[in-house]
């Protein structure tokens, strides 16, 4: 079937409008936003960079593989359109094209397999010695943070608890390698920050769970519990603040004299206490307030 002036109009119609669509969803963010194909933005370790380089390169991938697809069925679509009402000639166990699409998929899986396995094994990379080890130790709902080989004022490792009215600051040091060694001292729990781009299961027992990374950038993020662990899950929060790596002796040195960690940070000119998260009320504290 031939098709009319008026079909025509309508398909040039149609792709025009699909195309000032895109154009206007492409359009609300940058481009750098649009070619990160919904990846996160704000990545602050060297393992997060590797991810979204993974996300891109597999995106691409599949986009090339697509736009392969649909040009082969557009282009059948119109090269073998009905021209008449004789039945076209049947092609039937076509040996090479039926070799080409069993290898061709198998190819682009091991090739995708593989970069897939270099990136993990990466992230779960764990070296000895690193220059930081910090204990992240959670509990129903709050965390404790506590740097081993240290010893504060009371002769035990230096530490930061949080609590209801408190939310804890975990300080660490960029450019330097640190170990998160987990263990949750009741139920499970994950450690999450979002910038990580990154988050692992914390477990009670005797499982306890490692991971290495590198912070890139100084600043404030927000930490939580990602895994539901009962009626304060989602305000189980902490708040990482990255300093550098002078600044990092400093507050460990303030704290092993004694200092309490708000008095440590504003020793080293950081804000004494969590800004970017706030201390959260109970239905207990509620209750109490209105009563």
């Amino acid at each position: 079937m031939i098709a009319t002036g008026s079909q025509t109009r309508r398909r040039v119609v149609g792709s025009l409008v699909g195309a000032l669509l895109l154009l206007g969803t492409l359009s609300a963010c940058s481009v750098k936003e649009a070619f990160a194909f919904g990846w996160p933005q704000g990545g602050i370790t060297p393992q997060s960079e590797r991810m979204f380089n993974l996300w891109v390169g597999s995106t691409v991938a599949a986009l090339a593989v697509g736009v392969f697809v649909w040009g082969l069925i557009f282009w059948c679509v119109v090269r073998y359109r009905k021209r008449g009402d004789s039945l076209p000639p049947q092609t039937r166990y076509n040996m090479p094209i039926e070799l080409v699409y069993s290898v061709a998929p198998f190819l682009v899986i091991s090739v995708l397999f593989y970069y897939t396995v270099v990136v993990q094994n990466d992230v779960n990379k764990l070296i000895p010695n690193p220059d930081v080890v910090v204990q992240v130790q959670p509990a129903k709902w709050n965390w404790s943070f506590i740097y081993p080989g240290t010893k504060g004022g009371d002769g035990q490792p230096v530490r930061t608890v949080g609590s209801s009215d408190y939310v804890p600051v975990l300080v660490l040091p960029t450019n330097k390698v640190i170990e998160f060694d987990e263990h949750s001292v009741d139920v499970i729990h994950s450690f999450w920050v979002p910038e990580l781009l990154f988050k692992r299961d914390v477990f009670p027992g005797n499982v306890e769970n490692k991971f290495q990374t590198t912070l890139l950038s100084t600043g404030a993020f927000v930490g939580r519990c990602a895994e539901l662990c009962g009626t304060y899950h989602s305000m189980m929060n902490f708040e990482l603040r990255a300093v550098t790596p002078e600044n990092f002796a400093a507050f460990l040195a303030a704290k092993q004299r004694g200092m309490s960690t708000p008095d440590a940070l504003s020793s080293i000119g950081e804000r004494p206490y969590a800004y970017r998260t706030v201390p959260f009320d109970t239905k207990r504290t509620a209750d109490l307030a209105n009563n």
